[in-house]
């Protein structure tokens, strides 16, 4: 099952265009897909201290926050699209991590105390967009995001792509990237 997270709240933005042209090639190509949009289900990222206490228990007293872990444990590949706002993920994802990677879900301990990923997601393709150039978030995106936090979880074979200038660039830019990013689903 591929499972996409998608983190922009304007219905009008590149990432929905990006979003939409995801959701029609796997249409069209049959595919299983399942999509977490953080903004219309209404996630709530901040982590409380009601929140905080069950999380340490591997626990959630949120039912969206359970349904996401359970809509990961079910998938085999995972497709995020957001944009990067002030060189980092919106808020909203960052909660989403804070909160859905669980013990139990997403990692558990071994008797010895070390990380074991409980998720086996193989394939990961993680678009962005950006206004600046790629290399100003390499990174926070390949040393923080991809390899401290997904692969952590068990969320590897991740593949970044990114459009820069998305906001003020020519429209030809958009263009060729929503092209690649088709050609990569």
């Amino acid at each position: 099952m591929t499972t996409i997270i998608f983190s922009h709240p304007w219905q009008g933005s590149f990432n929905r265009a990006i979003l939409d042209g995801v959701e029609k090639k796997l249409r069209e190509e049959g595919r299983s897909f399942q999509v977490i949009d953080l903004v219309k289900d209404g996630f709530n990222p901040t982590m409380m201290a009601t929140d905080l206490a069950l999380y340490n228990r591997g626990e959630t007293a949120d039912p969206i926050v359970a349904k996401y872990g359970e809509m990961l444990q079910g998938s085999d590949e995972l497709i995020i699209i957001f944009p990067i706002w002030w060189g980092m993920m919106p808020a909203i994802f960052k909660g989403f991590l804070d909160k859905v990677l669980l013990k139990g879900v997403a990692y558990n301990y071994s008797d010895k105390g070390a990380m074991l990923p409980a998720f086996d997601i193989s394939r990961t393709l993680l678009v962005t967009t950006s206004q600046g150039p790629t290399p100003l978030y390499r990174h926070f995106i390949e040393d923080s995001l991809i390899s401290f936090v997904l692969n952590s979880v068990g969320i590897t074979g991740v593949t970044w792509l990114n459009c820069e200038k998305t906001t003020h660039g020519p429209h030809e830019n958009r263009e060729a990237f929503l092209k690649n990013i088709i050609a990569k689903v």
